[in-house]
């Protein structure tokens, strides 16, 4: 998994990812209101919750995949920095129109930029490593 300090460099944002997703994940599909002021009323909604689980779970295994297998690294770190850039500036989008949500979310918005922002130098350092040997 990670064998040197440049392997910890571009993988350790990987490792963050899956082990706040994976959890997160499990909250929003089987207790939302466990952390969050959500109330699911519907089936349709907890359908919805389910799904958004899947999706989490999904990029997680991507995630994994990248941290073992070499050839996945690439995809895991672009998924992952599309993921959490879109999860951050989504909310910042809601900043704007809906106002600050709770401590978490804002925390959570700021912590998803960063990882996005930081998947993104790790693949623009790697890109000019292996077309510089």
């Amino acid at each position: 998994m990670i064998k040197t300090r440049q392997d910890f460099i571009n993988k350790i944002h990987l490792i963050i990812s899956i082990l706040i997703v994976v959890p997160v994940s499990f909250v929003y599909g089987f207790n939302p209101n466990l952390q969050f002021d959500i109330h699911l009323n519907t089936v349709d909604e907890h359908n919805f919750f389910k799904a958004i689980m899947g999706l989490y779970l999904g990029f997680s295994i991507l995630w994994i995949l990248g941290l073992f297998k070499a050839q996945y690294l690439k995809l895991a770190l672009i998924t992952n920095l599309v993921f959490m850039l879109g999860l951050g500036f989504g909310r910042l989008i809601s900043f704007t129109i809906d106002g600050t949500p709770s401590f978490w979310y804002v925390f959570g918005t700021f912590a998803e930029i960063f990882l996005g922002l930081y998947g993104l130098w790790v693949l623009i350092s790697r890109n000019q490593y292996t077309t510089n040997t």
